[in-house]
């Protein structure tokens, strides 16, 4: 069988890419090949980010240094811990600008299908830290999906023999916006049994408000 050409190996390369296909694929390719100087400079910037670009040694987060910006800084609170499952959703929380603890990337969950073990998705690192640096509350920031569900659940039963230490989840329910009609019966039913009382939610709202705000003043 004759060897694929350069350039289809570099279209298959592409592919393979989270949310690519053959025919995004393909126009990337095209756009690289059209334009040498923008190929260059990503090539620089690429063999750049190989050499510099580090994990955290203590919580999986990437930058350049061992120590990651988040871990580094005095200003958060290193006995609040939120338990990701990647980087990608660290991020998330983060451009909310509403978390000021620490993280821990998981880097994967717990699933039996894909032999991914406590070991493997460095639990065994968290409790150690946990205990290490006195930790007083983790916020267990998983997806709401059967492996998500059973992860949450086997933390919560490791950590909750570590004493004064409370675990606390991210909230389900309905997103801002949508209308009940087109929910599912889970989300609505997880929506139900999270319910707050009014007040708390008219606090939180007003607070919203004033931040957004706020932001706008100093923009």
């Amino acid at each position: 069988m004759k060897e694929k050409n350069v350039l289809h190996q570099l279209v298959n390369k592409i592919s393979k890419l989270p949310g690519m296909g053959q025919k995004s694929a393909r126009r990337i390719a095209l756009h690289l090949m059209n334009d040498r100087n923008f190929l260059v400079g990503l090539i620089n910037l690429l063999q750049k980010a190989d050499r510099e670009i580090l994990n955290c040694a203590i919580c999986g987060n990437l930058d350049i240094s061992t120590h990651c910006s988040i871990c580094s800084s005095t200003e958060r609170n290193k006995r609040i811990i939120c338990i990701v499952e990647n980087i990608s959703d660290l991020w998330a929380i983060e451009r909310s600008q509403t978390f000021f603890g620490q993280y821990h990337v998981l880097n994967g969950l717990l699933s039996a299908l894909n032999s991914h073990t406590p070991d493997s998705v460095k639990i065994p690192n968290l409790v150690d830290r946990i205990k290490r640096d006195n930790v007083s509350e983790v916020v267990i920031a998983i997806s709401a999906t059967l492996d998500g569900q059973t992860t949450a659940h086997y933390i919560s039963a490791l950590l909750s023999e570590i004493n004064d230490l409370k675990i606390s989840r991210l909230a389900f329910g309905i997103p801002i916006g949508t209308e009940l009609e087109y929910m599912d019966e889970g989300t609505i039913g997880i929506a139900i049994k999270l319910r707050n009382i009014i007040w708390i939610i008219a606090m939180l709202w007003a607070y919203w408000i004033l931040r957004e705000k706020f932001i706008k003043s100093i923009s």
